[in-house]
């Protein structure tokens, strides 16, 4: 992610918490197939997205990668409309000899289960993978690594695919992807350091350590159980908990890690520091994390977990202008706010929700920090407040979602586009921004043909533990952001073409609030990957200048081959 889970809550009239992410993955979408033949559109609806042919579908049906396919009549739709280069056939000769050589397990596009494998998160941006290699072992993903190098094959790894922009899938068809689904460890030591395997997802590793033994671990990481920890930890990685506790990126103490050359290394903050640290905010360009080592926390006994639904927010930017900002000095003050407390706030354009988690008394909640959130609201439409134990907790955040996740064949998908936007602490969102991001919503959003949402989360404030850290600390470099923005349009169709109008309509939503602040600085969440940006526009709103320079100056020793590499990579 979010990641992001896809639960369309119906707010207004159940209020509970607000996902960190939204989960529509219970409903059943399929794919549009990537054309097979260089057929798309009509009635088959194939498109050339990630085709061997180009991703164009040409006016009349037809992909390609030309001014004929890419230029007028080019159908949006079933593939993008500018020029592109052909990728490169499924290895037949060296890379494949290379992999079969040393016993490296892998599946080819004649497999049976390779579509399935290669189907991505997100529907819109399907591409096809050379390869796809299967790992067991460290000594298959190092293997799996120096064969691609040799073949000028880009590769990415694969911990969860959640990522939005398919770059798990390689950003582009023609990749070797390396998929850890076998790496599934869970362990703790005496330490109560978790040794955690690249491939788990958070619903298990939240399992895993609690129920270790007995142990009754946490850390702080998103609430869609099926992400993948790998992209997850290594570009940020939030939940309501983290603004007690950190970032999962925070938690990492040490990784086995394979460079681009192959090598295995065991990296920590004195071992390999460097790469220590630009995996932590970088890793797709750096490497394949195999295992994590996370310091874990106690789990809380008991967590107060809350939400107030609101109705007749969107009767005008004004109300709702109000509203936010009325919210966002709550969120500043530090008589009421404090580490404990993480929260949310929800909008569609209809609902409007506002819910956490608060690690502290019922009492405590229900006589300070409730009243001071509702004083001068409009009465809550609907409200929740409850004690319950930890795991009671990420379960209902998890819903309609199990924590428990399978180890193979995920298959849970979304068709959408989304972006993002931090906010520094140092300028607060103000009354003209809020006015006209809300007209936006209103003029725009209301009676928006297709599904979307807001979701913006509270990473700043009072005592936060996200923002403690400075930017010698890792390569995750935003650790002065007030609140973390994420604007998301899908379709619940994804067997037709992607609507025309989500793009502009979720970058208009932006540029409402960001255009009407020009004096900030805003940046972007890299767990929200947009691949709208182009590389040089990702690595100015992801990493601040001294953080890109030292990671791009350490890309050129350490992958000077540009092995690990998707549209975004550093050094693009």
């Amino acid at each position: 992610m979010r990641s992001i889970i896809l639960t369309v809550l119906a707010l207004a009239s159940t209020a509970w918490s607000i996902p960190l992410f939204e989960d529509r993955s219970a409903q059943s979408l399929e794919k549009r197939g990537v054309s097979p033949d260089s057929s798309c559109g009509g009635n088959n609806k194939y498109t050339c997205q990630g085709s061997q042919w180009g991703n164009c579908c040409s006016q009349h049906g037809y992909c390609g990668s030309t001014e004929a396919y890419c230029g007028s009549g080019c159908q949006s739709g079933f593939g993008t409309c500018t020029g592109t280069t052909p990728p490169p056939p499924p290895p037949t000769g060296s890379l494949a000899d290379c992999l079969n050589g040393k016993k490296v397990p892998i599946r080819l596009i004649s497999s049976s289960d390779f579509p399935g494998l290669a189907k991505p998160y997100n529907l819109r941006l399907a591409y096809t993978p050379a390869v796809i290699v299967l790992p067991t072992t460290t000594t298959h993903v190092s293997d799996a690594v120096v064969c691609a190098g040799k073949s000028k094959v880009k590769v990415q790894a694969k911990s969860g695919g959640h990522s939005y922009a398919s770059f798990s899938s390689g950003g582009q068809s023609g990749s070797m992807v390396i998929d850890l689904e076998n790496f599934q460890e869970i362990s703790l030591d005496a330490n109560n350091v978790a040794k955690v395997g690249g491939g788990v997802r958070l619903g298990n590793l939240a399992l895993g350590i609690y129920n270790n033994n007995s142990a009754k671990r946490a850390l702080p990481h998103g609430t869609c159980p099926g992400v993948g920890l790998g992209g997850h930890a290594t570009h940020g990685g939030y939940g309501y908990s983290s603004r007690a506790w950190g970032l999962s990126l925070d938690t990492i103490t040490a990784m086995d890690v394979t460079l681009p050359n192959g090598t295995n290394i065991h990296t920590t903050s004195t071992s390999y520091p460097d790469i220590y640290y630009a995996l932590r905010g970088a890793a797709d360009s750096f490497g394949i994390v195999t295992t994590f080592y996370l310091a874990t926390k106690p789990a809380p006994a008991s967590v107060v977990q809350w939400s107030f639904s609101f109705a007749n927010v969107f009767s005008s930017a004004a109300t709702a202008t109000s509203t936010f900002l009325h919210i966002q000095d709550f969120a500043r003050n530090a008589a009421v706010i404090d580490r404990n407390i993480g929260f949310g706030m929800y909008m569609d354009g209809h609902a409007f929700s506002i819910s956490g988690t608060y690690f502290g008394s019922l009492t405590n909640f229900n006589n300070k920090i409730k009243p001071e959130l509702l004083k001068g609201l409009a009465t809550p439409s609907s409200s929740s407040v409850e004690s319950i134990d930890w795991l009671a907790s990420l379960t209902k955040l998890a819903a309609p979602q199990s924590l428990s996740q399978p180890l193979q064949g995920y298959d849970a998908h979304d068709d959408f586009y989304a972006k993002s936007i931090t906010t520094p602490s140092s300028a607060p969102l103000t009354a003209a921004a809020l006015n006209s991001f809300f007209d936006y919503i209103i003029k725009n959003g209301v009676n928006s043909p297709n599904p979307w949402f807001s979701i913006i989360n509270l990473y700043g404030g009072p005592d936060s533990q996200i923002n403690i850290r400075d930017n010698s600390f890792s390569a995750y470099s935003d650790r002065s952001a007030l609140w973390v923005i994420q604007n998301y349009g899908y379709t619940v169709d994804a067997s037709s073409p992607f609507p025309s109008t989500i793009i502009p309509f979720i970058n208009g939503l932006n540029n409402a609030l960001t255009s009407a602040q020009p004096q900030t600085a805003f940046g972007a969440y890299s767990n929200y990957v947009d691949p709208g940006l182009t590389a040089a526009q990702a690595h100015s709103l992801y990493y601040d200048v001294p953080t890109y320079t030292r990671l791009n100056a350490l890309k050129k020793v350490v992958d000077p081959g540009q092995v690990l590499w998707n549209p975004q990579a550093i050094g693009n």
